[in-house]
């Protein structure tokens, strides 16, 4: 007897096949047949013609200090994720003395815009070394499959101390070497893989440079060859090749990504997005990479489906009066106190002042001014919004100043009131130079930052919003076929951190599904919630359409409800 008989099924097995019409059985957590299937099933469901697909598989998470209290690990999970890897982009919790806790919190909140009260709350540190980690990890259950890398910026300060922290310091050749020794020891416990990070943005919570920023070659090389000598694992990372205009600083960072894929000899993969500053760097990158590839290197680019946006709101982390004074003051109080404070002349007036007075640089200037790149969150979200639906473009047809009109809106929806700004992949305004992006060759579906940027960024609902936008097609027409989506989602992300045993729906393989009602999917506007510890916040988007999950063929989500059942495990390289 069959565990679980799915019924007239339209599906998309993930290997980039067109659809079929199809019946899928699932016994002890695999897929036992696909096709016309006979037989009697504990439980039998009818797809009625909806489509099923592999569980999609996010590659590009941070939920490092989740994943110690949490066993849902959502959004993502919501999404139809059924795998997921952390400890990207060279942060996390291990290895870690038991001195190093509060530095590496304060990196993360700093980093990845995670509450430090809530991680100070809600990490359990029963680990120092990162095979320590993996083992916690181990002991605890999922709704989902997690996998970690090892980060670097932990292993610097765990070998160098202070000084790891410290972008300007570089390791001694014993210091490289111990890094080396601790890779292959993480890498043979089941790390992964390497993760690690070279951009001015990511910084700890007072400011900092995160610590890899300028990692020497001699030190990135020696960590490749320490993989190389385990012959494990996939390296991840993230470089400033994307966001500059400087061609030669930009081949100088391509050039060190090419020669860690060489001493390492693993497949690697690092972000790649388009800038205001360099809005057709992406095209240099991938020319680059394609050289690599046509060398033999195993190298692909991380590619977001959407433009990367923050959220603004009386909620939210950022609004436009951030840098006023006075919202020192009323940022501190309860919701329904801001709300009340916002509608009071006086109050109004001050803010309007300073906010006239305040010049924020760089990306401060966007928030607190970029009113031509804001826009109301509809439902569903629009992810394409056009300049004549900006704040800029109400508050001119109200007659009144932009800043005026945000008083506004901040007060709507009795303070819920979200807005979406798309700073990153929006450059032209519109997703074309993304369908470009996504639809070229060495590419990989990722960048979602799942259990990161809890109160200025909702990207986990990634997944959804792939087969969401592209199935369809952009303003401009654009369209991705849906078993081109469903793959990238599925076995290519799978295939390149080694999972050979997902991504597939064929027999033999992980009972990872998703029934999908493709008419009905879509991504709602996030919401507030306070359930991280110490009542920490947090944005979460609920999907429609996602009516099934199913994880080693247990059903873990039903129409976005958990079930309760656990079946997720650490997954060892």
């Amino acid at each position: 007897m069959f565990d679980i008989l799915i019924r007239n099924a339209m599906l998309v097995d993930g290997t980039g096949a067109p659809a079929r019409p199809a019946d899928i059985a699932v016994k002890d957590g695999l897929i036992a047949e696909v096709g016309a299937v006979s037989g009697p099933a504990a439980r039998i469901i009818d797809a009625e013609g909806r489509l099923v697909t592999p569980g999609f598989v996010d590659i590009h998470t941070h939920y490092d200090g989740q994943a110690s209290w949490d066993p849902f690990l959502a959004p993502t999970s919501l999404n139809g994720v059924t795998s997921l890897a952390m400890g990207n982009c060279g942060v996390g919790f291990a290895p870690a003395r038991p001195d190093r806790h509060d530095w590496l919190i304060a990196l993360l909140e700093g980093v990845e815009d995670i509450p430090g009260t809530a991680l100070a709350e809600g990490l359990t540190w029963d680990w120092e070394s990162f095979p320590d980690y993996l083992e916690a990890l181990g002991r605890r259950d999922f709704a989902l499959d997690v996998a970690a890398h090892l980060p670097h910026a932990a292993l610097r300060t765990y070998v160098m101390g202070d000084r790891g922290g410290d972008h300007r310091e570089h390791p001694t050749e014993a210091e490289i070497a111990e890094m080396a020794r601790l890779t292959e020891e993480a890498l043979n416990a089941g790390a992964l893989g390497f993760s690690t990070s070279r951009t001015f943005v990511h910084r700890s919570r007072s400011g900092e440079n995160i610590g890899t920023l300028e990692a020497g070659e001699a030190e990135l090389l020696g960590i490749a060859a320490a993989m190389r000598r385990a012959g494990k694992g996939v390296i991840q990372l993230i470089s400033d090749a994307y966001l500059t205009a400087d061609d030669a600083f930009a081949d100088r960072e391509l050039d060190l990504i090419e020669a860690m894929a060489v001493a390492s000899g693993r497949p690697l993969s690092f972000t790649v997005q388009q800038t205001d500053e360099a809005p057709d760097r992406f095209h240099h990158i991938f020319a680059r990479v394609q050289q690599m590839v046509a060398k033999g290197l195993d190298v692909k680019c991380q590619v977001a489906p959407r433009p990367i946006g923050v959220v603004q709101g009386l909620e939210a982390t950022l609004n436009p009066f951030l840098f006023c004074p006075e919202w020192r003051r009323i940022g501190a109080l309860p919701l329904a106190e801001r709300v009340a404070e916002l509608g009071k002349p006086d109050v109004r007036e001050r803010l309007l002042q300073q906010h006239a007075e305040t010049h924020p640089e760089g990306f401060g200037a966007l928030i607190a001014h970029g009113f031509s790149r804001m826009f109301r969150v509809s439902d569903p979200v629009d992810y394409e919004p056009t300049a004549d639906r900006s704040v800029a473009a109400e508050a001119a047809k109200a007659g009144v100043t932009p800043a005026q009109y945000m008083l506004d809106l901040l007060r709507e929806e009795d303070g819920h009131r979200l807005l979406y700004m798309p700073l990153i992949n929006y450059a032209r305004g519109s997703l074309d130079d993304v369908h470009a992006m996504m639809t070229a060759p060495n590419t990989l579906y990722g960048l979602s930052d799942g259990g990161a940027h809890c109160g200025t960024i909702c990207d986990a609902s990634f997944p959804t919003s792939t087969i969401a936008i592209w199935r369809k097609g952009n303003k401009a027409g654009a369209s991705i076929p849906l078993e081109q989506l469903v793959h990238g989602l599925t076995q290519r992300n799978a295939a390149h951190v080694g999972w050979m045993d997902r991504g597939v729906i064929a027999p033999g393989y992980r009972a990872d599904l998703n029934i999908v009602d493709l008419e009905a999917l879509s991504v709602p506007p996030p919401r507030m919630v306070h359930d991280l510890p110490a009542g920490g916040g947090r944005l979460l988007q609920r999907p429609r359409g996602i009516l099934l999950t199913l994880c080693a063929g247990v059903p873990t989500f039903e129409r976005g409800e958990p079930t309760g059942a656990l079946p997720g495990r650490l997954l060892r390289a």
